[in-house]
């Protein structure tokens, strides 16, 4: 428990300290927002600073920090170590440079930030990256949460057959993603969506007290496992691609415009961009922590003490709902079920929102008037349908989306952090603290890319190419950096 406290206190001095110093290098002033600029009450629209916040949060939370971490946490104490560094000089970083960036240009979408630093040709292969990427959000939170529903009712309730029948939820899930993505932005994620991430942050207080009176004999960062991993996965690049939220991950980048068109002033980044991100490091942290003792605690591990515990150790859903159930009881299945059920959902309307804005901004039409809206949403919604369809009829459907989606999203962060890089280069301000996050990640994305989860090349040439894409993107740099102080001469 020592390293999980240790970590904490990190989070806790990153936001106070980096957080600030961050946010000093950026600069926010009083000029006018695009929320007050641009107000249109659908999409641009001044919020309560603490609204913006818990939509913020789990915009780019949703299951994230507790799936991730979970299965993050099969490492071994490892996944501290990439939780605490990750969050505060990359995560944290990146998301609030990509929101803010958003809100000093007018609330523009992530592919049209990139754009503007990395060149024209680059947004538009952004732009497709970016759209299906939340395409395969919008499938995949629509078939776990649905998959989920049917069986908790097929247990608790297999007399109710509509109930227990995945293809209704489906269709439920589906309605409501429409309704969410039309709809005015203070219509119902400004009514729900606070109070989802009250049960979210209510569930991972209420387990960390329960680490505190369990005090559950986990390893620390200094000891090695009580045996081998639970994973076969190698810790590099796969630790890096699993825990996501809670460390860095590009689709928070997609999210923060959302935001970006709602804040009355700059000054609100810093708690909302980079605030909200280290909460969900605390919340991954946790979740990691809660994980570590089901996997590795001694002298027995949870699994072992619970019932049903081994055939579930993949399983990160089930370890939630069993976690909590064995913790807090009827109250913790209920904050479950809202965590592993809600979550998601509220992950996969943001996502196509964010679909319909960046598709509807490329091809400039307005989105003041429902018809217009339907022009972006109906062809949205087939695609992703057609992706589910897929997804569901395919074995191996979800484990092809889902390893794509992880290599997808942080890629998308690579980018980001790039363009971050270019525009700290031209305002003169210290470059490094994202030029050392963009060159990581890249030769993670590419190792991951290149390794047994997606290519499936040995790791010897995954690494090869991985150092070869390092020296080229660093000498990319270096050419351009060149180049960009010589014009200012």
């Amino acid at each position: 428990m020592i390293s999980f406290l240790l970590s904490l206190v990190a989070l806790v001095l990153g936001y106070l300290l980096y957080g600030r110093f961050v946010e000093r290098f950026f600069g926010p002033d009083d000029r006018v927002t695009p929320a007050v600029a641009k107000a249109d009450g659908i999409d641009y629209i001044v919020l309560p600073n603490w609204k913006i916040f818990m939509i913020q949060f789990l915009n780019i939370a949703g299951t994230g920090p507790i799936f991730g971490a979970i299965l993050g946490a099969q490492f071994g104490p490892v996944a501290y170590l990439w939780i605490v560094l990750g969050c505060i000089f990359a995560g944290s970083v990146h998301d609030y440079m990509s929101g803010m960036l958003s809100v000093r240009n007018g609330g523009i979408n992530q592919p049209e930030i990139i754009g503007s630093y990395l060149g024209k040709n680059t947004k538009n292969v952004m732009l497709v990256f970016a759209v299906f990427l939340l395409m395969m959000v919008g499938a995949v939170f629509v078939y776990s949460p649905a998959t989920l529903m049917q069986g908790l009712f097929a247990e608790h309730a297999p007399s109710v057959n509509l109930l227990s029948d995945s293809t209704f939820w489906i269709i439920v899930i589906f309605v409501y993603y429409l309704i969410a993505t039309m709809l005015p932005i203070d219509k119902i994620i400004g009514k729900v969506y606070p109070l989802f991430a009250v049960s979210l942050l209510f569930m991972a207080a209420s387990l960390l007290v329960m680490l505190f009176v369990k005090q559950p004999n986990i390893p620390e960062l200094w000891e090695s496992l009580p045996g081998a991993a639970l994973t076969p996965d190698a810790v590099f690049p796969c630790l890096f691609i699993t825990i996501a939220c809670g460390a860095i991950s590009g689709f928070h980048a997609t999210q923060s415009p959302l935001m970006a068109r709602c804040m009355k002033s700059e000054k609100q980044g810093h708690p909302i961009f980079y605030g909200a991100m280290i909460t969900e490091g605390v919340v991954a942290l946790i979740w990691a922590t809660v994980a570590m003792y089901f996997f590795y605690d001694q002298p027995t591990p949870g699994y072992e003490t619970m019932e049903g515990g081994k055939d579930i150790i993949n399983k990160a859903p089930s370890i939630v709902s069993m976690i909590c159930d064995n913790w807090l009881g009827l109250f913790g299945s209920i904050l479950a079920i809202l965590g592993v059920v809600a979550a998601p959902i509220t992950s996969g309307d943001t996502a196509l929102r964010s679909c319909r804005l960046i598709i509807a901004d490329f091809i400039h039409l307005e989105q003041r008037s429902i018809s217009k809206r339907l022009y972006v949403c109906v062809p949205l919604f087939a695609v992703v349908i057609a992706l589910l369809i897929w997804q569901i009829n395919d074995a191996n459907g979800f484990k092809t989306i889902w390893s794509w989606f992880g290599w997808s999203n942080q890629t998308l962060s690579v980018f980001m952090l790039w363009a971050i890089t270019v525009f700290l280069v031209r305002q003169k301000k210290p470059y490094i603290i994202t030029l050392i996050p963009a060159l990581f990640m890249t030769v993670v994305c590419t190792t991951y890319l290149f390794s047994a989860q997606l290519f499936k090349l040995d790791g010897a040439t995954s690494a090869i190419i991985a150092a070869v894409a390092l020296i080229v993107a660093l000498a990319w740099f270096v050419v351009w950096y060149r180049k960009e102080v010589r014009s200012e001469k």
